[in-house]
């Protein structure tokens, strides 16, 4: 029989809904990042690097271009004969066929495929963080304290403690307690999201909590080891560390790789981060152009001016276009005379000429007031903008636009246009 000692389980199934249009046909852990990646690649990369060989990824809303990316792992070295990389949608039993409907219970869905490789411990991980970490590491402080669970915790401001899932640990850093978002932490330990079992604690656990609704690990799974004794300690982590699950965390993520020293380093031979790349011709700076602290993907076309941006594969910057503080991802067209500010452009998207996106002040969003709370402008994945329009601050774009859903030539502030085929 197959034997690993450890195994990763890669949630990758979620839809990343504050992500707003961005998310309206891919699933969050596929969206482009850093003008080269996507955001899978990262947990997948630790994996590898850790020598982590087998991976699970359970995928489940809109997976075909996750699916497409991940292929049969190769970039990540995870083309193997045992073990590698595997796909795990939802399937049809003979009994019933269900979705996900929780992160523990997506993974008693698949109790076979662990028990395949008969593993002494599981790594659960979700697809929708940035950052390095070796789970070696961490595999070794697992066994070190003899715990049945091991949680990844980093130190937050105790300002923002209240948004997570708080540990409260003794001495030798076992943890006693837990509190779900807090409205009065008492520490500011904040789960991570990241879980090291043993596969035997997980196991039972998941099967006693078989007909929970929803079946989750920080509700369910983790109080339900605590309430029957199980050793559960608190491994902190203080690297760099970031849930990119909002449009401003997203923004904010991206322009932090353009720092002179980015507190992300993209650049370690050590610890590389591996993607999916397409043979494209290198990228081309015009002679007029001009580039200040940017990315730049491969085959880019730059006429015009980028500033403090992240450009991805394949994009076109006509002459004259002005690019700044803004994200523009593969195979987008911004054309001639266009000013660009604060922008988040999805791939395929083509914005016409003489047009300003990002202008005026700041006001509340009249399509999502959980989702648009930044002053950014966002316009999902293979849209079109007509030219010479004005979008202002807080604005969602989906879809093949045209001058007449442009009242005087313009979308306000905190309004948005999403068409048909289009999804909010």
């Amino acid at each position: 029989m197959i034997k690993k000692e450890m195994i990763a389980m890669l949630l990758a199934g979620g839809q990343g809904s504050r992500l707003g249009v961005l998310t309206s046909k891919v699933a969050k852990p596929a969206v482009a990042f850093g003008g080269k990646y996507r955001i899978i690649d990262f947990p997948l990369s630790n994996c590898i690097n850790s020598g982590i060989d087998t991976v699970g990824v359970l995928t489940q809303y809109q997976p075909l271009r996750l699916n497409t990316h991940i292929g049969i792992g190769i970039p990540w070295d995870l083309d193997r004969n045992v073990g590698g990389v595997s796909i795990l949608p939802p399937y049809e039993k003979s009994t019933n066929s269900e979705w996900y409907t929780g992160t523990a219970n997506a993974i008693y869905q698949n109790i076979d495929y662990i028990d395949s490789y008969n593993p002494d411990y599981v790594l659960i991980l979700s697809g929708d963080h940035i950052y390095k970490m070796d789970y070696e590491v961490m595999l070794d402080y697992h066994k070190s304290n003899n715990a049945a669970l091991t949680i990844a915790t980093m130190p937050v401001p105790l300002s923002e403690a209240s948004r997570f899932g708080i540990v409260i640990t003794d001495e030798n850093g076992r943890i006693r307690e837990f509190e779900e978002k807090p409205a009065n932490p008492r520490s500011n330990l904040a789960s991570m999201g990241i879980y090291i079992f043993t596969w035997s604690v997980l196991r039972e656990a998941l099967l006693a909590q078989k007909d929970v609704p929803n079946c989750d690990f920080g509700k369910h799974v983790i109080p339900y080891c605590h309430e029957r004794g199980e050793r559960i300690f608190a491994y902190e982590y203080n690297g760099y560390w970031k849930d990119v699950g909002t449009l401003g965390s997203y923004w904010e993520a991206n322009m932090e790789l353009i720092d002179i020293v980015p507190v992300f380093n993209l650049y370690e031979e050590f610890w590389k981060i591996y993607t999916r790349t397409d043979s494209l011709p290198p990228q081309y700076i015009a002679g007029n152009a001009h580039v200040e602290r940017s990315l730049l993907g491969e085959g880019s076309e730059i006429y015009g001016e980028v500033y403090s941006s992240v450009i991805g594969a394949d994009v076109v910057i006509e002459e004259g276009a002005v690019v700044r503080d803004s994200i523009i991802m593969q195979g987008a067209v911004i054309g001639a005379g266009t000013h660009l500010e604060k922008c988040i452009i999805a791939e395929g998207t083509v914005i016409g000429k003489n047009c300003d996106l990002g202008v005026g002040e700041y006001a509340e969003s009249k399509l999502d007031k959980k989702v648009y709370v930044f002053d950014l402008v966002t316009i999902g994945e293979n849209s079109v903008v007509p030219d010479g329009v004005r979008v202002g601050k807080n604005t969602a774009i989906s879809g093949v636009t045209t001058a007449e859903d442009y009242p005087d030539g313009a979308l306000e502030s905190g309004g948005y246009i999403i068409k048909a085929g289009g999804k909010v």
